[in-house]
Formats: C-alpha cells, sequence, structure tokens
C-alpha cells in the first residue's frame, strides 16, 4: 500500500509543470485604447473640443478672433460661470447637483452691497458677510443631504426658491448704481478692475485681464490640487463612486459631503462678489441663468452626472468652449439662437461620450 502511494506522489511531482499557467493579456484594438484613455484622462475631450473650435473660429474670423483681446475677453465673459461651475464640479463628482448655486451667488453679492449701503459697515465687513452667508447657505444643503437623507435635486431646488424669493424680498427689488459703489465702497467692484499684460507705452494693444479672471484661474488651480493631492479629494471621488464602499473603507461620508456643499456655497459667494465687479452694479436680478450655465460647463467638461469620474480642468475647458462659441458667433454675425443650438448638440456628445467612457469600468 505505501509503494503504490509512492508511486503516485513520483508521477505528480514528475508530471507537474514547473510553472504556473499564465494567460496573455487580450489585444486591444484602437478604439479600445482611445477609450481607455479618455477614462484615465477626462479633461483630454473637451481639451480637444475646445483647440478645435478655437482653430475653426480663428480660421475663419482671422486676426478678428486670433487676437489677445479677443482670446482675453473670452476669459473676462465666463470667469463668473466658470467660478461657480468650479462649485459645481465638486457637487457632481459625489453624485449630486446644485441648482441653488446661481442664487447664492446673487445673495451673496445683494448682502455685501446692502450691508454697506444699508447699515453703514465697512465694505470689507460686508464682503466678509456675504461670503460668511454663502457658506452657510452651502452648509445647509449639505446638512439635508448628509443627515436627512433628502435628495439633493430636491434639496437644492428647493433652497433656490427659498433663496431667490429671499434675494428679492430682502433687497426690495432696488439694484445699487455703480456710481455710488465706485464713489463709496470700490472694494465691491475689485474683482472686475482690469489691467493690461503686454501693452505699448502708449498702453494700447496688449491682453486685458481682470482679477476676476485670476481668482477664477486661482480657484481651479487650487481646486485641482485638492482633488488630486488630499485624503479629501480622493475621499470626494469615493463618495461619488460608491457611498456605501467609502463607508465601510473609513470615509466620513457625512463630513465629506457637508464640506463639499459648504466649499461649494462659499466659491458661489466669491462669484457673487466678482460679479459686482463684472456689471458694476448689485443688481438682484442678476445671474439668473448660472445654475443651467453652470452645469453645462461641468457636462462639456467631462464629468460624469453620475459622480466619482471626471477632472476639474475639463469644467475649465468646457466653461472656455461656452466661451468660444458665444463670441465666435458673435463676431461671425451668426443669429445668437446658433449659440445655445451648438451647446445644445455639445451638451448631448458630452453626456454620449461618457456612457461610452464608462463602459471601461463596467
Amino acid at each position: 500500500m505505501s509503494s503504490q502511494k509512492d508511486d503516485f506522489e513520483a508521477v505528480v511531482k514528475t508530471g507537474a509543470p514547473g510553472t504556473v499557467a499564465a494567460f496573455a493579456p487580450a489585444r486591444k484594438g484602437g478604439l479600445a485604447q482611445i477609450q481607455h484613455m479618455l477614462h484615465l484622462q477626462p479633461a483630454l475631450v473637451p481639451l480637444f473640443v475646445l483647440a478645435m473650435s478655437i482653430l475653426t473660429f480663428g480660421l475663419l474670423l482671422g486676426t478678428k478672433f486670433f487676437s489677445p483681446f479677443a482670446l482675453t475677453l473670452i476669459l473676462q465673459q465666463v470667469q463668473i460661470v466658470g467660478i461657480v461651475a468650479s462649485a459645481q464640479s465638486l457637487v457632481i463628482l459625489t453624485a449630486g447637483i446644485d441648482l441653488s448655486v446661481g442664487a447664492i451667488a446673487v445673495l451673496s453679492s445683494v448682502i455685501m452691497g446692502q450691508f454697506t449701503f444699508r447699515y453703514g459697515l465697512p465694505v470689507e465687513v460686508a464682503v466678509l458677510c456675504g461670503l460668511a452667508f454663502g457658506t452657510a447657505i452651502g452648509t445647509l444643503n449639505g446638512w439635508l443631504v448628509a443627515v436627512m437623507k433628502l435628495p439633493p435635486f430636491i434639496v437644492t431646488l428647493g433652497m433656490w426658491q427659498i433663496v431667490l424669493a429671499a434675494n428679492f424680498l430682502y433687497s426690495r427689488n432696488e439694484t445699487i448704481r455703480a456710481q455710488d459703489i465706485e464713489s463709496q465702497a470700490s472694494l465691491l467692484q475689485f474683482l472686475g478692475t482690469t489691467f493690461k499684460v503686454g501693452a505699448n507705452d502708449a498702453g494700447q494693444g496688449g491682453a486685458t485681464f481682470t482679477y476676476g479672471v485670476i481668482a477664477m484661474v486661482l480657484i481651479f488651480v487650487i481646486l485641482a490640487y485638492m482633488l488630486r493631492h488630499t485624503a479629501w479629494g480622493r475621499h470626494i471621488y469615493a463618495v461619488g463612486d460608491d457611498p456605501d464602499a467609502a463607508q465601510l473603507s473609513g470615509v466620513n461620508v457625512r463630513a465629506t459631503i457637508i464640506s463639499v456643499y459648504a466649499l461649494t456655497g462659499f466659491i458661489c459667494a466669491i462669484a457673487g462678489w466678482a460679479l459686482i465687479g463684472r456689471i458694476g452694479s448689485v443688481s438682484p436680478t442678476s445671474g439668473q441663468l448660472l445654475n443651467i450655465e453652470s452645469i453645462t460647463a461641468v457636462v462639456i467638461g467631462g464629468i460624469s452626472l453620475f459622480g466619482g469620474r471626471g477632472s476639474i480642468l475639463g469644467t475649465f475647458f468646457g466653461a472656455l468652449i461656452v466661451g468660444v462659441f458665444t463670441l465666435g458667433l458673435r463676431l461671425a454675425g451668426a443669429d445668437a439662437q446658433w449659440t445655445f443650438l451648438l451647446i445644445g448638440v455639445l451638451i448631448i456628445a458630452a453626456v454620449a461620450v461618457d456612457q461610452w467612457i464608462r463602459k471601461v469600468s463596467g
């Protein structure tokens, strides 16, 4: 009996292969490789669209479009939408949405103006109060979503109506004139102050920027760094991808969501400050489409509405795409409706591309 067992073990030892079985990786076609690359770098799609749109309008319009003034004018036109869209990006990355961003921005600007002119507070204090109010409203949104477990769409839709009504009731639908702000509280218009780069000795030519544009770029750079290189940023992606799995892995989902909405409110308040500088006055009727425009920039920028995937730099490119189309068609003398038509096509195409890219992880 023992001899049979020894013979069996010998056969097993001598007949067994010396290496572990290996499987050759399946070869990916060119389209599959592009799909995988876009999954890893989602900002490449809006960057390509931006480059092609600039090139197209540049060839059609020549120096009329390809000039430092025209190109920097695009940045000035999209600065408010860009700032609000950067905030919207954070919420959408958590698989949420914020329909109150535009109303928060406008109410924050109204508070800055009213606290200065109605109550006589120092303009610096009024600006801080506006920033604080925006942050508080965002925090309340986050608490209702994270703690009360209410759907983000419903919460922010209701908050949009509440803040919008409060804006008109508090301001009495009155506009604070640009002349009064310029003479008594110029700090409110600070982010609209322009300066030139590359101008000649006579102050002509070159590119014209505003401090609002600088603020927009800084916000995007800071948020891009935080999302890519901090634990908080990784938690945002984890919560947007699968909140239950994130909770099990040790992520404080509630705190992450509340912090995202609070920061969104703060950034929207900055947008409200920049809005005063852009239009010169404090108007309760301004910025009515900021919520839709911010979502448009985010979607065109390649951030998934399902959360957990996308790059905030894509949102920056998305806002610029809208600005390029708007200015390019205007310079070409086209009807304004063509802008809405083409942007609508871009939105649908962006969602379709997102669905196609998501199949990589499916």
